[in-house]
């Protein structure tokens, strides 16, 4: 990496995000935004979620808001689409301008695209998410006429990007997806101390709930959704049949599917749904949803002593500090 690449990746970690915007949301549009951590099903829940929607006679978009790219894979089975942020790219290269069509494919009433970002170590993230949602605002976002714009965000990053929805008031709500295991839940956690903390600021965007994926019935996705006092909108059970079939990037939320009910009602939960102040736990409160063999919680923290970082004994040697006498 070049001193010049070093300095652009300073400058955009140094861009604070927009002041939290304190007037009352008046859009007709829904705009939610799906927080998990990565691996928790996020894509497949939001793929079935956006499909039977449109099922349903809603206009749906679907922005994939991850820099894998990967949102819509499972809608356009397997096949990836390309990228605004690289279209972008490509297209400044060229001296042209990108228009809806490069960026915006659709299957069955769905309207899908994903922002994109930079490969590892080749720039910011967040940075990247900032970028495209200004690309978006350029083609027209705030006039698009959509009954929902579901968008998908990796919750494990905490920089200022992958928190713009909530920062900006970009969305009405949010929802979380986790598992019955700790790191989901941490995860949704955070999102819940974000939701937190700019509502403080004066901002309007609560969490409406929780998907619960891959539920084994064990019951701590539930416990947590309660501790924090938010509602479950639906648990998608840990089926093979339903692994199979998402590994495949088969869609199964169709109103012929033996899951429709299951996406039926999800559906409206996420449409009716309110935004609320959820009540984040603190981590042992979270650790307290588990036992303590699974989590490791029944361990003591023992502070270590200046001999045993050196591995042996240890002497403190008189401080060389001058101390005056006191006048």
């Amino acid at each position: 990496m070049t001193m010049l690449d070093v300095d652009i990746l300073r400058d955009e970690a140094s861009i604070e995000p927009d002041p939290v915007h304190t007037g009352e949301v008046k859009k007709e549009t829904q705009v939610i935004a799906i927080y998990g951590k990565g691996g928790s099903g996020k894509s497949f829940a939001l793929s079935n979620l956006s499909y039977m929607m449109a099922q349903q006679g809603k206009r749906v978009l679907l922005i994939g808001c991850d820099p894998k790219s990967d949102t819509t894979s499972l809608l356009f089975g397997g096949k990836s689409c390309p990228t605004i942020i690289e279209t972008s790219s490509k297209k400044k290269l060229a001296g042209e301008e990108v228009s809806i069509e490069d960026v915006c494919f659709q299957r069955d009433g769905v309207f899908a695209m994903e922002l994109g970002g930079p490969e590892v170590g080749r720039g910011c993230g967040g940075r990247g998410i900032i970028h495209g949602f200004e690309l978006l605002e350029k083609l027209g976002f705030h006039d698009w006429g959509f009954d929902y714009v579901l968008l998908d965000f990796l919750g494990d990053v905490v920089c200022g990007g992958f928190g713009l929805p909530i920062a900006r008031d970009m969305c009405q709500k949010v929802i979380v997806v986790g598992s019955n295991d700790l790191q989901s839940l941490y995860v949704a956690n955070n999102v819940c101390k974000a939701v937190e903390y700019f509502r403080k600021m004066g901002g309007n965007v609560g969490v409406a709930g929780m998907i619960i994926n891959k539920d084994d019935g064990s019951g701590e996705a539930q416990a947590f959704a309660k501790a924090v006092d938010i509602p479950v909108l639906t648990a998608i059970p840990a089926n093979d049949d339903i692994r199979k079939k998402s590994a495949n990037y088969q869609i199964i939320g169709t109103p012929e599917s033996e899951w429709a009910s299951l996406f039926e009602e999800l559906a409206i939960n996420v449409a009716e749904a309110p935004p609320k102040q959820p009540t984040p736990l603190e981590q042992d409160g979270l650790l307290g949803l588990f036992s303590p063999d699974e989590t490791g919680g029944n361990v003591q923290l023992i502070p270590a002593t200046q001999a045993d970082m050196r591995g042996g004994t240890y002497e403190e040697k008189p401080s060389l500090e001058v101390i005056y006498d006191e006048v």
